[in-house]
């Protein structure tokens, strides 16, 4: 995946319902949903309402897993799709004696939009996964 391929796409909104969790995603031009489980979702919208959490969320070890292993979340790609299946990765940064890596991670879409959101990094869609995406309208 080349990086000039990669668009820069915003959250939207979240939809709930008892069986499932719509997210919306795009740009300006176009958005599109990507649907995960309810639980993610719940998380999600008590993390966007501010309300302090009765217990850390899973994202929330995530971060904390990184920021003791001096690793730094710097972006979230959504990077394909299979069906109505959508693949993403969750790019990461690690100083070692000097060294800067970076770390290029398989992650389900909802999770890589929700650290996003926690650590307030960039998302964005390979070209071709946003030509790809069913179109969406949203209700205003």
């Amino acid at each position: 995946m080349n990086s000039l391929d990669l668009i820069p796409i915003s959250f939207s909104k979240i939809v709930q319902s008892s069986s499932y969790t719509v997210l919306i995603l795009g740009t300006k031009e176009k958005k599109f949903a990507i649907y995960t489980d309810p639980l993610v979702g719940h998380n999600l919208q008590l993390y966007l309402s501010e309300e302090p959490p009765e217990r850390p969320s899973s994202h929330d070890l995530i971060g904390s897993i990184c920021t003791g292993f001096n690793i730094k979340i710097i972006q979230a790609v959504i990077s394909g799709v299979e069906g109505t299946i959508y693949l993403a990765k969750l790019f990461l940064q690690q100083e070692k004696n000097g060294i800067s890596e970076i770390l290029e991670i398989d992650a389900r879409p909802s999770d890589c939009i929700s650290l996003a959101l926690m650590h307030r990094i960039p998302i964005l869609c390979s070209r071709s996964v946003l030509e790809q995406s069913i179109p969406i309208e949203e209700e205003n």
